[in-house]
């Protein structure tokens, strides 16, 4: 995500990215976090030292004030009374989160708790011994059990095991469309695939290019395959990729989703130029909102971007969906793709491991919960829904919570999910298919080879 992928409201990014480059900090890091870890020593596992306390990394953005109050909160509870240990937060400049937390984790001063993206960005220190597995301790924990929707909680997973606590608000990947366009040309927001592309023909002949799209940054084009993927075959199909089986490439579900991909681009969905408008500059949002594109499948953070940039359009024009089906498919039409959440995930090498989970357990309070509503973003947690009437948009954010609790499954964006250095050489593929460089089977071979 480029600027996390995931902005809440007005360009603060929630987990910490911005628009200039939105995987460098989210699936990103992989490459930076294995340098240095084995070489961890016999350390303390934790840099506070005495009397129990633990220290969390966080990064460093504007909503780090909602972490800041749950660690005064928790401070002043019994739960730290009784394991012994307060929290010491530890405010990492955005910039450096990354290789400072690699540092940090390869040291004897690593931190108890530390904030990630879940998936590739974790999955070098689970590979090295470096990670709590939290998967007992939630099952056998009602607050932690029941306080999230469960598919945000599996998300962030390795190999079917918890290692992170929800910490932060969604970012699921949403269909926008202009409400006005659409109904100046008595159309509605497409359920099916056969309707989209009805709507499409109808709105190529009146001029207007379909969808924008912002080709030049790579990812935005990973959303279509992401969730065609999905829709066809269902989140089985990307899930045996990213447990490191490259022959997954190859399920006719992603030669199928392919194939549509070079069915809309031919067809010029997307117009001729997509390839060369970026996101990042904000030429992709521009297009749409001016009514040169009819739709946008894009981040939640969407509309705080359209809020800022295009206010009136926002407010007005500014209509959302949820991603059609796809006749045929086995996956469930309710299914979600995007980035679920941030993460606290906890060092293996805590002293004080009961006081790093009673401290993540705040994560599930109403008091958190309203704290993220009130900075504009969208809770994860099981307790939000009756917390949104209070949202900066109430409609908006219910639409997108009921959206991810009733989904069964919520698939982490595929670069975030495979971490750096494949999920660059994948964005690579997938920017031939769009340009027409590279054929369907072409790009599913070239996957297969990513190493």
């Amino acid at each position: 995500m480029e600027s996390n992928r995931g902005l809440s409201n007005g360009g603060r990014s929630t987990g910490g990215r911005t628009f200039s480059r939105r995987w460098v900090l989210g699936a990103g890091a992989t490459t930076l976090l294995t340098t240095g870890l084995t070489a961890c020593g016999s350390g303390s596992g934790g840099s506070g030292g005495g009397k129990g306390e633990i220290t969390a990394f966080v990064y460093g953005d504007s909503a780090v004030k909602i972490q800041e109050a749950s660690v005064k909160r928790y401070n002043a509870s019994a739960a730290a009374k009784k394991t012994g240990g307060k929290v010491k937060l530890q405010r990492i400049p955005g910039s450096d989160y990354s290789p400072k937390l690699r540092t940090a984790m390869g040291s004897p001063g690593a931190p108890d708790v530390f904030f990630n993206w879940g998936g590739g960005s974790i999955k070098p220190y689970e590979e090295a011994g470096k990670l709590v597995d939290l998967t007992d301790t939630i099952e056998n924990d009602p607050v932690l059990k029941d306080g999230f929707i469960p598919s945000v909680l599996s998300s962030g997973d390795l190999k079917g095991r918890h290692y992170g606590v929800p910490m932060r608000g969604m970012q699921p990947v949403i269909l926008f469309y202009n409400k006005s366009l659409f109904a100046e040309r008595k159309l509605q927001p497409p359920t099916t695939w056969d309707q989209l592309l009805d709507n499409n023909a109808k709105l190529k002949k009146a001029g207007i290019t379909p969808f924008a799209l912002g080709g030049a940054d790579l990812w935005p084009e990973l959303m279509w395959l992401e969730y065609l993927v999905d829709r066809i075959g269902g989140p089985e199909v990307f899930k045996r990729i990213q447990n490191g089986d490259a022959e997954g490439w190859g399920d006719p579900a992603m030669v199928k989703a392919a194939e549509m991909v070079k069915e809309l681009v031919d067809d010029g969905a997307f117009g001729s130029n997509f390839t060369s408008v970026a996101y990042t500059n904000d030429s992709a949002p521009a297009v749409f909102a001016k009514g040169k594109a009819a739709m946008h499948l894009m981040g939640s953070w969407e509309y705080s971007t359209q809020l800022g940039k295009f206010p009136d359009f926002a407010r007005k024009d500014l209509g959302w969906t949820a991603f059609p089906s796809v006749e045929g498919g086995t996956g469930d039409v309710r299914n979600v793709v995007g980035n679920p959440t941030n993460y606290w995930s906890i060092n293996a090498r805590t002293k004080n491991k009961d006081a790093a989970i009673a401290f993540l357990k705040d994560c599930a309070s109403e008091e958190y919960a309203q704290a993220l509503v009130d900075n504009g973003d969208v809770p994860t947690t099981s307790n939000a829904a009756k917390l949104l009437d209070a949202a900066p948009n109430p409609e908006y954010a219910k639409f997108q919570y009921s959206m991810v609790e009733k989904a069964p499954a919520f698939t982490l964006s595929w670069d975030q999910a495979l971490g750096d250095e494949l999920g660059t050489k994948m964005h690579t593929e997938i920017g031939k298919l769009f340009a027409g460089k590279s054929s369907p089977s072409q790009f599913v071979a070239a996957c297969k080879g990513l190493k």
